[in-house]
């Protein structure tokens, strides 16, 4: 009886092995999310959201009151409590154009570029 139950609390953790979460990693797993994001569009960035690819809507603008002109850049760390790596990034401009990618894995990469 105690190997069976042995046995099946392997198959169960074996099972839900396969749950686990593959577009990202878990708090505290060791992961840097700290992203340079450069302008270089030739506009001014006056909002910009970065997302977990889970997420269904856009979190709040990370540039908050600044802006972000052309050639400058801003250090993001896109560490939110839900273990993701891969982030969607919503750039927007004054004339109400934007600028949307989405898949972005913020752990493996230390600089991302807006053209």
């Amino acid at each position: 009886m105690r190997i069976a139950m042995a046995l099946g609390a392997i198959a169960l953790a074996a099972g839900l092995s396969g749950c686990v979460e593959t577009t990202g990693s878990y708090v505290g797993d060791g992961y840097n999310r700290n992203v340079l994001i450069v302008n270089q569009t030739g506009q001014t960035i006056w909002r910009f959201y970065g997302s977990n690819s889970g997420s269904n809507y856009w979190e709040e603008d990370l540039l908050g009151s600044s802006v972000l002109p052309s050639g400058q850049s801003i250090m993001v760390d896109f560490t939110d409590g839900s273990g993701y790596c891969n982030f969607d990034f919503k750039f927007e401009f004054q004339n109400g154009q934007s600028i949307q990618d989405f898949g972005i894995n913020v752990c493996s990469i230390g600089t991302y570029y807006v053209r």
